[in-house]
């Protein structure tokens, strides 16, 4: 295939993807000096019109939503030769078939991911369309200042529920579609969808995790998933691929939040908190938190994902969220409202803020230092200070012995990582805040020739109103 050299003003740099009904480049924009994905519909399907109003469709769609769980289009355009192409936010993380390829993702971090994709298709739910075809390869990451997103991508199949019954032509992937999509005169609707993200979690769950498509169910409906996984989740991914539409969750969104509750009660349950589930020996529960970013040869657990993005600000040194109150070192600045994937009793996300002196970049660029500084109450209930920072182990980095400091009222456990590529020094720390009002968790890339008070220092300016 020959490498167009532009695309409308777009100058193209290389293929990022070959798919049956569309090519995607990589474009750049001269003016914005940005990166865009660039999706053309393929040669051999130029003259068929159905195939291109589905193009455009899709393209119109996602103009419509414009929403940051989804894959954003900018423009659209037409190619000398008559083909339509549209203009999308560069997905730079790639997709979750690329990363499952790699390996299994640890159980924590693929029940966060699949919360997050049911999130991505309950706003498709929310603006009556429905998806019809949710496989890993059409899952995508982007990078954010705060943390990696998760978009949902290629609507090409998707359609508003009010014409997704009666003479609906098949459509969808095997293995993840649900079996009314291969009935032409069946009604689809969102439970089509929610089907999809029960095939998504069997196969980011599942105990056969070199499958290229899920285990199929056994005669009873059951699969077989990993031995970490909870069985109050095995329960929800049951109900959620039943053969019957009217078995199932009725959305994405009724999914995600039985697929909350199930985790939040594997942790009550779990080892330490009574009678109930507790999975291999030494296993901890399983976390309610998102993704991971890699840093140089370690992981850092993105549970400083935030959600929002802007901070309340007393003044030049101070941030705060809801009842968190951090001194800013001298040059930094705070965002963030809420820590994302951690909920309080009330059903609102529990505080958190960023800072750094550069708290967009601090996440993604390992030369910007920063702090995560976020306050749990559900993490209290089911961990202690030093099991929180157990769950938060640097592989690639040399570990220094866990010690302990008190500051500001606060009995802090930290420990220290020391890495060879990415960010030189990790810390991470935990406390109960005063009165026990929630565990307050902090973790900092400390700036570069600081001294070695600089941590506890930090941890001086933490309060809990």
């Amino acid at each position: 295939m020959t490498s167009p050299e532009r695309i409308g003003s777009y100058r193209i740099e290389r293929l990022l993807g070959v798919g049956s009904f569309a090519t995607v480049w990589l474009g750049h924009d001269p003016v914005l000096g940005s990166s865009v994905a660039i999706k053309v519909l393929a040669e051999n399907w130029h003259h068929d019109l159905r195939v291109r109003e589905r193009f455009l469709d899709e393209a119109r769609l996602l103009r419509r939503l414009d929403d940051e769980r989804l894959v954003r289009v900018h423009a659209v355009g037409e190619l000398a030769d008559g083909r339509p192409y549209s203009v999308m936010g560069l997905a730079d993380g790639g997709s979750l078939r690329d990363r499952l390829a790699a390996g299994p993702l640890p159980v924590p971090v693929a029940l966060d991911l699949l919360a997050e994709i049911a999130a991505g298709v309950a706003v498709l739910h929310r603006h009556g369309v429905v998806h019809r075809d949710l496989t890993p390869g059409n899952i995508l990451f982007r990078s954010h200042p705060d943390g990696e997103r998760v978009l949902v991508a290629d609507l090409g199949l998707a359609k508003a529920l009010a014409a997704a019954s009666g003479l609906t032509a098949r459509a969808g992937t095997p293995g993840y579609m649900a079996p009314e999509q291969d009935d032409p005169l069946a009604v689809v609707d969102t439970r089509a969808d929610v089907y999809g993200l029960g095939r998504l979690g069997v196969r980011l769950l599942g105990a056969e995790t070199r499958r290229d498509t899920p285990a199929p169910p056994r005669p009873d409906g059951t699969v077989r998933l990993r031995a970490e996984v909870p069985p109050q989740v095995a329960d929800v991914l049951r109900r959620a691929t039943a053969i019957r539409p009217a078995d199932r969750h009725h959305d994405a969104g009724a999914f995600r939040a039985a697929l909350r509750h199930a985790v939040t009660s594997a942790h009550r349950s779990a080892p330490g908190a009574g009678a109930g589930w507790r999975g291999p020996a030494g296993a901890r529960p399983v976390g309610w938190r998102f993704a991971a970013t890699v840093v140089g040869g370690a992981v850092l657990v993105a549970v400083g994902t935030l959600a929002g993005d802007t901070a309340t600000v007393r003044d030049a040194r101070l941030g705060t969220s809801g009842p968190l109150t951090v001194a800013l070192p001298p040059g930094w600045r705070a965002v963030g409202t809420g820590w994302a994937g951690q909920y309080g009793a009330d059903g609102d996300l529990e505080p958190a803020l960023v800072m750094s002196p550069d708290p967009r970049r601090w996440a993604v660029d390992a030369t910007v230092p920063g702090a995560f500084v976020g306050l749990s109450a559900s993490t209290a209930a089911r961990t202690t200070p030093a099991g929180f920072v157990a769950e938060r182990p640097h592989a690639a980095c040399a570990a220094a012995p866990v010690r302990r400091t008190r500051q500001a009222g606060v009995d802090w456990v930290v420990a220290r990582f020391t890495c060879d590529r990415g960010r030189p020094v990790v810390v991470e720390a935990a406390g109960l805040g005063p009165g026990r009002t929630g565990l307050v968790y902090v973790q900092v890339v400390p700036p570069m020739g600081s001294d070695a008070g600089f941590v506890d220092r930090l941890l001086a300016g933490v309060r809990v109103r």
